[in-house]
This record gives C-alpha cells, sequence and structure tokens, in this order.
C-alpha cells in the first residue's frame, strides 16, 4: 500500500506475521510447483484489489501497453499486477509500497516467476516517491490510495515522475452519497486511516495537478455483481490460496462490508487513464 499521514497505523493494518510462509504453504496446498510458478498462480493471493486479476487486465487494455514503457506501480502490494504487466507486455515495472513485509514477499515471489530481470520493489513512501523526475512513462495504481489524506501531494508525485505526455493508469474506490462506508473494509479496519473522495472530487484534484483525463469510466455496478458472490461464500471454507491469507481473521466482515457498501451507495468505483500535461 502506498503512504500517508499516520503511516504507522497503515502499515499495521497490511502486515501479517509469517506471509511468505503461509503463502508458500497455501501454494503446495493448491497443488502448484513452487519451481515452476507463473504469475497465473499466483492471482489469487497476489492481486487482492478489487476485481482481482480482470480488474488489472480490463485495466491494462484501457492504459494501452504496447511493452516499450517504463512503469511505476504505486502501492504495489504483493506485485501481482506488476508482474503482470511483465509477463504480458514485457514492460520494465518498478513497485514502491508502504509495507515492508509485502516488498519482502513481493520480491520473493517474483524471484520464483522468473521476472526479476523486469520487476523490482522497493519500500518508499508514495507522498515522497524515491524516483528522479521524469523516470517513469506510466504511473499504476490500484486500489491504493484510499489511506491517503493528502492527495494535491500525492497526486503532484506521481506527475513528477512521468515523462511529458506520459499517462497514470488509476483503479480506485471513492465515496459515494450514501454516507461513510461500514467498516472493517480491505484498507482498512476502522474510519481513522480512510480517506476517500467523491469520483468529482478526485478528479478535480487530478486536472489541477496537470493530469488530462482520457478515460473515466465509471465501474461501480460491472463490480457489484463479483462483490455480493464473495459476501455470499464468505461464510464458506476458503480456497487455500486466496486474499484471505493478507486480510486475516475478519476477511468476512470485510467481503460482505464491500457489497454491502456498493449496494448503499457509500463507495463507488471507477478506472481513468490520464495524460500528463505539459
Amino acid at each position: 500500500m502506498a503512504a500517508s499521514s499516520g503511516a504507522n497505523s497503515v502499515e499495521a493494518h497490511y502486515t501479517s506475521q509469517d506471509l511468505a510462509q503461509a503463502i508458500f504453504a497455501a501454494l503446495k496446498a493448491a497443488g502448484k510447483d513452487l519451481d515452476h510458478l507463473s504469475p497465473d498462480d499466483l492471482a489469487p493471493v497476489d492481486e487482492f484489489h478489487g476485481g482481482q486479476r480482470p480488474a488489472t487486465m480490463r485495466l491494462a487494455e484501457l492504459a494501452g501497453f504496447t511493452g516499450t514503457e517504463r512503469v511505476l506501480d504505486v502501492g504495489a502490494g504483493l506485485g501481482g499486477p506488476s508482474r503482470y504487466l511483465a509477463w504480458r507486455y514485457g514492460c520494465r515495472v518498478s513497485g514502491v509500497d508502504l509495507t515492508a513485509e509485502f516488498v519482502r514477499v513481493a520480491n520473493m515471489l517474483t524471484q520464483l516467476t522468473g521476472l526479476e530481470g523486469l520487476v523490482d520493489y522497493r519500500r518508499g513512501d508514495a507522498l515522497a516517491l524515491p524516483f528522479d523526475d521524469q523516470s517513469f512513462d506510466v504511473v499504476w495504481s490500484q486500489n491504493a490510495v484510499m489511506n491517503i489524506a493528502e492527495r494535491d501531494r500525492l497526486y503532484g508525485e506521481m506527475r513528477r515522475v512521468l515523462t511529458p505526455g506520459g499517462r497514470l493508469a488509476l483503479q480506485e474506490v471513492a465515496a459515494g452519497p450514501g454516507g461513510p462506508p461500514h467498516f472493517p473494509v480491505q484498507w482498512a479496519r476502522e474510519p481513522g486511516i480512510s480517506f476517500l473522495l467523491t469520483p468529482e472530487a478526485t478528479r478535480a484534484k487530478l486536472e489541477a495537478a496537470g493530469f488530462r483525463v482520457l478515460i473515466w469510466q465509471d465501474t461501480t455496478e460491472a463490480t457489484l455483481a463479483s462483490a455480493q458472490a464473495r459476501a455470499r461464500h464468505a461464510d464458506g471454507e476458503p480456497p487455500p490460496l486466496g486474499t484471505h491469507l493478507i486480510l486475516g481473521v475478519d476477511w468476512q466482515a470485510m467481503a460482505r462490508n464491500s457489497a454491502r457498501n456498493l449496494e448503499e451507495g457509500r463507495t463507488r468505483l471507477f478506472n481513468a487513464v490520464l495524460e500528463c500535461v505539459g
């Protein structure tokens, strides 16, 4: 995840003890060969944003990758989307995340999939990205900014590291008209580390930071059915390999609340592709 005010609280929310060992045990239980892993094998656990792998594929198609891009994944988590972009398109991808355990596991999984020549990860703050100006052709971020209150600073940093004409590809959770979300949710167990903006406020801040909207898609209705299906299945036994390994003991409540928040209009979802102007 990316960083924000109260970074220690945010990192604590995402940190799991012995995460690598839990994932390795789950991979074996699922019948995977640790010596011959592909990004597809890891997708049930390392793409823990809303919509998982299908959502990554949709955003990548919107972004229009050619394979020549240098990409920065902000809030990279365990690195599922980063590895997918490198594997599918041949892009060179760097990931940055606040949570040290995520970075450690992301690098381990990248080595296991043989993609360390194309993908790397480091711990860092999204509000002070550890990269030079104009280092990237694409900045990519999926469900990673909900913990960040200082959006002006965040979007300014994203623009700083982009080349002129570079693209920003976003998949985000936004505030809806139905009131504050029910907690816990995947990004916060309590409201103190949740900072949702409306889609309209988000777009205004992005444009003020120097971005021009190329594509803006509300994906709430398209995602609702899958969220409801996950909520219905929350009472059953989870599969060996899944996002419950990251989310912890309250993953069932998170799944139910994700669907409920969408149903009640408390959250909205969108994809966007923007161009860095100037």
